[in-house]
Formats: C-alpha cells, sequence, structure tokens
C-alpha cells in the first residue's frame, strides 16, 4: 500500500517516468487541467496494480478516481480491427467512456508512445500506429486538435505505409530547394500589401503534410506532381481589432487583388465555423509559373483554437464551478456523438449519430458487431451468419459458457457454438431482438410446417389408393371437419409425425355420419426431460418429469420396453416411434436433424427409498447429461424425475433417485459434488 501523495509520485518517477511527459501533453497540448493531469500520471500504476482505486480515492478524490478506472477500460479494447470499424471502435469507445476527459487522456498516451515509437517493441508499435490512425486522428480532427491530428497521422503513417511516406517525402526533399525560393517570391507582395494596409501579422509559407498529399493523390487518382496545391500559406492577424471577420475578408480581398483565385475553392469557416469550431477563411490562388497555393488567413485568437483544440481555446481549468464544467464537457462529447450534416463541411470524416441505443460486441478475431440493446447470443449469430444463427447451440461470453438467450453487454468477446443438428425452434421468438432474424426462423418454421405437411399428404394420399378410396378436396375437408383439425394442412402434419392414424381419416370418408372424433392424443401429456438441446443426449421419458410433452406415434404405437427413437416436432413436443415404424427411414431420411435418442426409464425399485437430491452449478453444453450419467451408469442409482431450471449461466435442479441406504446417498452426493462445473449438492 503506498502511504501517501508524495510516495506515490515517487514510485510513479521511478517505475513510470513516461507518465511525467504523458501527463504534460495532457495539461499542455490537450488543454486539460489538474484532475486530468493527475489521472494521467496515476494511470501505469493503476493498470499495473500498483496502486488500488481506494488510494487514488483517498489521495486525489472520487473524480481522479473515475478518469482512471474509465482510462484502464479503454486501453485494454483489442484495437487491431479497427482498419476495418473505425466507426464502431469510435461509438464503443464513447460509451465506454462517460467521461470525454477519459478520452483525451488516451489520446496523449497514445501520441507519447507515437514520439518513442523507435524504442518499443515492433510489434506493439504496429498495433500503436493502427490505433492512433484509425481511432485518435479522427477523433483528434473531430474536436479540433489539428496539431496532434496531423502528427498522429504523419507518425502512424510512417509504420503503416512506410513505402508511400518514403516515396512522397523523398519528392519533397527533391523540390525543398526551389520550394523555398517559390514561397519566399509569392509572399513577398502580400507582406507589402498588408504593411501598408496597417496589419500587425505573420506569414509562415510550408508544404503541406505528407500525408494530407498522399490523401489527395488517393482521391483525385493522381501522381505528385499532378497534386496542384501542394504549397500552404497561412496569415495570422496579431492585432484583434473590433471587427476580427471583417479584418480576416480584408485580408482575403489584398491577396486576391494580387493573385487569381479559384472560386471553387473558397472555404468560408469564419461566418460558419466547422462543427469542431475550427474558424478560417481558406483560398487558393494562382502564382507564379502556374502553381497553386492554399493561403489560410485567421486571427491569433483562431489560430491558438485551431492548433489546440477547443479545450486550449476555453481556457478549461477543472477548478471552475461544476455547471461550467459539465457545460465543456458536455460541448466536448457532443462534437463526437454527432455528425457533420453531409456537404456542410469539405474534408470531413464521415460520422453517424451516437445517440441511438447499441452495443458493440467483439468475436474471437477482434471484428466488432453493432447490435440492438437487449440482444442475445442468438442475436449476435444471426448478425455474423444466417447459418451460424440458424446452428447456433450457445456460445462464450468472456470465456464464460452461456446459452443462446443469454443477454449481451456492451464489449463483450463471443464465441458462437454450433451444431449441425440443431435448428430453429418456436421459443427462439421469444427472446430474439433482431427483425431480420426473426423473419428468417419465422421463415424456416413455416418452411419445415410445409415439408411435413407434403411428407404427410403424400402419405395419406397413397394410403388411401392402395385402399381403393377415391379422394377429392371436398373428401379432405370432410375428413378435417369431422376430425376437428382446423386445416388440411395441421392434418397432414399429424399424419406426417405418426401423431394421427391415416386409418381414421379412411373412416371419416367412409362413413361421413359418424361422429366426430378428436385426433388420437393418447399419452400426449406424458412429459420427458430433455437432457440438452443439441440432439447429442438421451431424453429419459419418465411419467414422472414434467417439462415437455411427448405423443406415442400412431404409425407404430410403441410400448414400455420397445426400441425407440424421438422425433422433434414443430409444436407438439416430440413423438416417440419404434425404431423398426414404418416411417423411421422416411424421417430420418428427411429430418435426420430433428431425430433424437430416447430411453424408457424404469421406475421399478426394490428395497429402495427415494430422496430429492438439490445440485446448483455452471450452465453448459452436456452438464445434464453428464450428471445423469454419473447417477445412472457410474452409480448404478434409478432416477425418478428431474426438475431443471436454467438463468444466467447458471443451473439448479431437483432430482429423485431411488438409493439403497444411507452409505449410497453420501456416496452419490460426494461424486456428484466432484463434477467439474456443479457448485453445490444438498438434501
Amino acid at each position: 500500500m503506498i502511504a501517501d501523495e508524495l510516495s506515490l509520485l515517487k514510485n510513479i518517477r521511478l517505475l513510470y517516468p513516461e507518465r511525467i511527459a504523458i501527463a504534460k501533453i495532457v495539461t499542455d497540448e490537450v488543454g486539460l487541467g489538474t484532475n486530468s493531469g493527475l489521472a494521467a500520471l496515476c494511470g501505469e500504476a493503476f493498470r499495473s496494480d500498483q496502486i488500488t482505486e481506494s488510494e487514488i480515492s483517498i489521495l486525489y478524490g472520487e473524480q481522479v478516481c473515475k478518469l482512471v478506472t474509465g482510462l484502464k477500460t479503454i486501453s485494454s479494447l483489442q484495437v487491431e480491427k479497427s482498419s476495418h470499424h473505425s466507426e464502431n471502435f469510435i461509438r464503443l469507445l464513447l460509451s465506454l467512456a462517460k467521461d470525454i476527459r477519459v478520452v483525451l487522456i488516451r489520446m496523449a498516451e497514445v501520441l507519447h508512445n507515437m514520439r518513442m515509437a523507435g524504442q518499443l517493441p515492433k510489434a506493439f508499435v504496429k498495433r500503436l500506429a493502427g490505433e492512433a490512425y484509425y481511432l485518435y486522428a479522427p477523433i483528434a480532427h473531430r474536436l479540433g486538435f489539428y496539431h496532434i491530428k496531423t502528427e498522429l497521422e504523419e507518425r502512424a503513417m510512417q509504420i503503416l505505409f512506410p513505402a508511400e511516406y518514403q516515396q512522397i517525402s523523398g519528392k519533397l526533399k527533391e523540390t525543398e530547394q526551389g520550394r523555398n525560393k517559390f514561397i519566399r517570391t509569392f509572399i513577398a507582395p502580400i507582406e507589402n500589401a498588408l504593411k501598408t494596409n496597417g496589419f500587425e501579422f505573420e506569414i509562415r509559407g510550408r508544404a503541406k503534410s505528407v500525408h494530407s498529399i498522399w490523401k489527395k493523390m488517393l482521391k483525385q487518382g493522381v501522381g505528385f506532381e499532378q497534386v496542384y496545391d501542394i504549397l500552404a500559406t497561412r496569415v495570422i492577424l496579431k492585432k484583434i481589432r473590433e471587427d476580427e471577420k471583417s479584418d480576416c475578408w480584408r485580408v482575403y480581398s489584398l491577396v486576391t487583388n494580387i493573385y487569381a483565385p479559384n472560386p471553387s475553392r473558397l472555404r468560408d469557416w469564419i461566418t460558419t465555423p466547422k462543427s469542431s469550431g475550427y474558424e478560417a477563411l481558406h483560398t487558393t490562388v494562382k502564382g507564379a509559373e502556374g502553381k497553386w497555393v492554399e493561403i489560410q488567413i485567421r486571427t491569433v485568437r483562431m489560430d491558438e483554437k485551431a492548433e489546440r483544440g477547443e479545450a486550449a481555446h476555453w481556457a478549461y481549468k477543472e477548478g471552475r464551478r461544476m455547471e461550467e464544467t459539465e457545460e465543456f464537457l458536455s460541448r466536448m462529447r457532443h462534437k463526437l456523438e454527432n455528425p457533420v450534416p453531409a456537404g456542410t463541411e469539405s474534408e470531413q470524416p464521415s460520422w453517424i449519430d451516437l445517440r441511438d441505443s447499441h452495443i458493440f460486441i467483439f468475436t474471437p478475431q477482434g471484428d466488432l458487431i453493432r447490435l440492438s440493446h437487449g440482444s442475445s447470443v442468438l442475436d449476435f449469430a444471426f448478425q455474423v451468419h444466417s447459418d451460424i444463427g440458424i446452428h447456433c447451440t450457445g456460445a462464450k461470453v468472456n470465456g464464460r459458457t452461456v446459452p443462446i438467450k443469454h443477454i449481451l453487454k456492451n464489449g463483450d468477446t463471443v464465441e458462437i457454438r454450433t451444431s449441425k443438428n440443431q435448428m430453429p425452434k418456436l421459443d427462439w421468438l421469444k427472446f430474439i431482438a433482431s427483425p431480420r432474424a426473426r423473419q428468417k426462423i419465422k421463415k424456416i418454421l413455416r418452411d419445415e410446417e410445409l415439408k411435413e405437411a407434403e411428407t404427410g399428404k403424400e402419405l395419406l394420399y397413397r394410403k388411401l389408393k392402395n385402399w381403393k378410396i377415391q379422394v377429392n378436396e371436398s373428401s379432405i375437408d370432410h375428413a378435417v371437419k369431422m376430425l376437428r383439425f382446423n386445416s388440411h394442412m395441421e392434418l397432414y402434419q399429424a399424419i406426417a409425425l405418426g401423431t394421427f392414424d391415416p386409418a381414421d381419416v379412411k373412416d371419416a370418408i367412409l362413413n361421413p355420419i359418424k361422429t366426430e372424433v378428436k385426433p388420437d392424443q393418447s399419452d400426449a401429456s406424458q412429459p420427458v426431460h430433455l437432457m440438452d438441446d443439441s440432439g447429442d443426449d438421451v431424453i429419459f421419458l419418465d411419467e414422472g418429469l414434467a417439462s415437455v410433452t411427448y405423443t406415442l406415434a400412431n404409425c407404430c404405437k410403441p410400448v414400455f420396453g420397445d426400441l425407440v427413437f424421438g422425433f422433434v416436432t414443430i409444436s407438439r413436443g416430440i413423438s416417440v416411434h419404434r425404431k423398426n415404424c414404418p416411417n423411421a427411414k422416411d424421417l430420418q431420411r428427411r429430418y435426420d436433424y430433428r431425430v433424437v435418442r430416447v430411453k424408457w426409464r424404469d421406475s421399478a425399485t426394490t428395497n429402495a427409498f427415494q430422496t430429492t437430491v438439490k445440485i446448483q452449478g455452471i450452465d453448459q453444453v452436456g452438464m445434464l447429461n453428464i450428471i445423469s450419467d454419473v447417477i445412472t451408469n457410474e452409480m448404478n442409482i434409478n432416477i425418478r424425475s428431474a426438475a431443471i431450471e436454467s438463468d444466467k449461466g447458471l443451473f439448479k435442479g431437483a432430482i429423485k433417485v431411488f438409493v439403497k441406504d444411507q452409505k449410497q446417498l453420501e456416496k452419490l452426493l460426494h461424486r456428484l459434488a466432484k463434477i467439474n462445473g456443479v457448485l453445490k449438492v444438498t438434501l
């Protein structure tokens, strides 16, 4: 534990000397105040567990503590794929960082690390350059920190696009001497005109940055020699008069009296500043030898604001009144969260409104997927790909196994689990949030019902033909009414699934005055305990269980002791067939993914007593099958019934078993407790 502030600062100076430089960037270049500077100092010590939240809170207060914890959160993001999802990464960044100062402190960290790139491991530098280029350079641009934006772009380009950087910088070096001479000649008449008209000013002439030239080459599809406005000149008015806007326009008039302007290149960001607060007049004029030069006209106030962003201009100090602080921070966040209307600002990056209610989820490869709040694992699976959604059985979220209905949180990393035997179920519609995925599930369910109906229709018509019965639409209509089905489709489905006997249709057609009968639903309320929805585990048929219903198929009428298999229906539970059922081959060929293993549960016991074992643990695929295997196969104990519930990745249940004596019961409890993932076993 660090005893006091002095010992903390000594530790930081010794262990993390670079934090002092980062804190200086935060206060001097970004323009934030004391709290942000202290958060920058403590950032690495907190990430390395050299100092705790409580210590920071005691020494520097809650504000600094919140900034440091927020900094740790956003600096741990996977950013390897930020080049593909820049806008979504920025959205995620802002949703995680509740205080905009956290983003600015991280920007200062990245800037410092880029300045020290030559002393850092190459693998780290590559990742850092991507973070600088695709995340923090756009953020700096948006907030008006143009000097930081330009530096991040230049340094990152040297790492990410070294060949292009070397080519352009080489060309600039080759033409440097001639360019400097041209600039001196170009600005001389402008200086004379401004002095004559009583202006106090500074003129700076330079070539545009390598990155800026490269972007122009890409945008215009031309080579270095064809970029016509490589040169830029800035006129900065030192003495601010009553109407600084008017002074800028007077300078514009003087310049365009000397050099012919390109009217299409005039940018008036004095009358209407950029969303970042940037103010200046831009024009491009033709100098000697037909060379085009961009001229920026601004005052000292505008220049400071342009170079250092609104934080510097506003002279932000965190010792101000709370309402002033909140107003400033809110305005800064607003600039990041709100898009610039199309066509209102040239050369602005595209931004999407961040005020909508979305979350951002990582794939194991670092890609970022955007989902609505309240989305489940199943929503994520369908968003990745429809086939993955269709066969989804669950997922690992941040390394923890969860079911398909688990609700995701912002920044989760999700690895989807699939099975070729898995297909959409009706209850999926209860927890799916995505309209597109919902439509897909409904379509698959409808298609399955149509397939079943077509199979049942073929089977019925074949049977009726064998019985030499002439059939038409009206006779089937009559049978549907007599047998109290709602539609032809419902009748055909029942026949396909073996829950209704075609012979009853024959009777209805041949005996039109026969009393109406309901479809045979014998044993329809018999419950079954489904061990796992993957289709790979055994389902035990037991009269005492109460979860999923099953029916004994009329086509083969299985009885206790027969070798059987189960067929998962769309809406009527599981249909149980003999393995030698005449429909077995057709069902298994057409719908193999809906065939499940079932087994009769013999509840007859000798010299045994019944007791209930309560069990809790981590819900994961196959867990219930493991428990059942331990009880029945390893311990040779009969299960009378079981009731299992799952919620938020955990399960709890009550299993009724028959045991010989107390010793066997204690052995069972001990063995169940040793199962990996079981947390608690009691009576």
